[in-house]
């Protein structure tokens, strides 16, 4: 995927956006400056982002939960996104509109990214320690596109899991595909739980896996994002979008994240529907370390330069002939690196 060029005209609205949030930006920086200096804000504490609503943030603070405030961001803040720990001061009870302020972001430490309209990188939620990646049987889901989730959490360095949500509609025009396409996955060491929120199969050992860290679901629209926390977390109210009986694929409904703390222990992050990670940014060598069976047999072939296709003495084709490698996910990777060389020419 190439960056988009952009003529003239859309150059200089870009800039001009550009400066009219950079005064956005320097009228509540001194908003935020006045309040601090007129005693309108408590002592600096530790918060947590809750959720994002552009040039506001909603705060938890960590010592008393049920603290919460919308806050401004001083100047030279680096972006917050859901799940970012901060430094901020509260508004206290005396002060004019009850908005608090944050003055710095702590430490990440991880980060779930995806490309933006131009094609760089934007962090959607940070500090997760398990992505759940959603599939259903509608949308049909496709090894490419779950190999694609996987590559991108291996590189995150977050725990990736996958659920098969929506089971009360397999049936036998189904069952033995989804099978098939599920699984390679365990041996791999990644674990696959099948739930529905209708039968409310597989609910109970899915709040256990959630109670441990923080925890965020991704996967295409349509597949049951926000109907899963829904049943997690009723009083979430996060709204659902049936799907499309002409498409069958999913309506975008979230629209922004938000982290949600669940009952039985642990905390949630609802993002926005993503279709699919974007893997164009990354190198081919990052991608196959992204496939974690190929990692021991990485950088033992012949040629340092081997595409790992009819190359003599591969390590890669050797490991696929030994069986240590399926024919199924070397055809993925194929696949994705060839989307990859494709979207990188232009």
């Amino acid at each position: 995927m190439s960056k988009r060029k952009l003529n003239r005209r859309q150059q200089w609205r870009i800039n001009k956006i550009q400066q009219e949030r950079e005064a956005r930006a320097r009228k509540r920086e001194q908003s935020a400056e006045e309040s601090l200096e007129e005693g309108q804000l408590g002592r600096e504490q530790v918060g947590l982002v809750i959720a994002n609503y552009g040039t506001q943030v909603l705060v938890e603070s960590k010592s008393d939960p049920t603290l919460r405030q919308r806050c401004h961001l001083r100047a030279n803040i680096d972006p917050l996104v859901t799940g970012d720990r901060v430094a901020w001061h509260p508004a206290t009870e005396d002060s004019d509109g009850g908005i608090g302020v944050i003055g710095a972001r702590l430490p990440r430490d991880s980060e779930l990214q995806r490309p933006d309209r131009y094609g760089d990188l934007k962090t959607v939620a940070a500090n997760i320690d398990r992505i759940l990646i959603v599939i259903a049987p509608y949308p049909e889901p496709f090894a490419n596109a779950i190999d694609r989730y996987l590559v991108a959490a291996e590189t995150t360095g977050i725990a990736p899991m996958l659920l098969l949500n929506k089971t009360d509609l397999i049936d036998d025009s189904n069952r033995e595909q989804l099978e098939e396409l599920l699984a390679p996955y365990p041996d791999l060491g990644y674990p696959v739980l099948r739930l529905s929120t209708k039968t409310e199969e597989g609910l109970p050992q899915l709040l256990h896996t959630l109670a441990q860290g923080c925890s965020v679901f991704v996967g295409q629209s349509g597949v049951g994002k926000s109907s899963l926390v829904n049943a997690l977390l009723p009083s979430a109210g996060a709204r659902t979008g049936a799907l499309s009986e002409a498409t069958l694929k999913g309506t975008h409904t979230t629209t922004a994240a938000e982290l949600f703390h669940l009952p039985s222990g642990g905390d949630l992050i609802d993002s926005p529907g993503i279709r699919e990670f974007g893997l164009w940014h990354m190198e081919e060598a990052a991608l196959l370390e992204g496939f974690i069976e190929f990692r021991p047999f990485i950088g033992h072939c012949r040629f340092r330069d081997c595409r790992h296709q009819s190359e003599p003495r591969c390590a890669i084709q050797k490991a696929l002939t030994d069986g240590d490698i399926s024919e199924r996910r070397m055809n993925s990777f194929l696949h994705l690196r060839n989307s990859l060389e494709s979207e990188n020419k232009f």
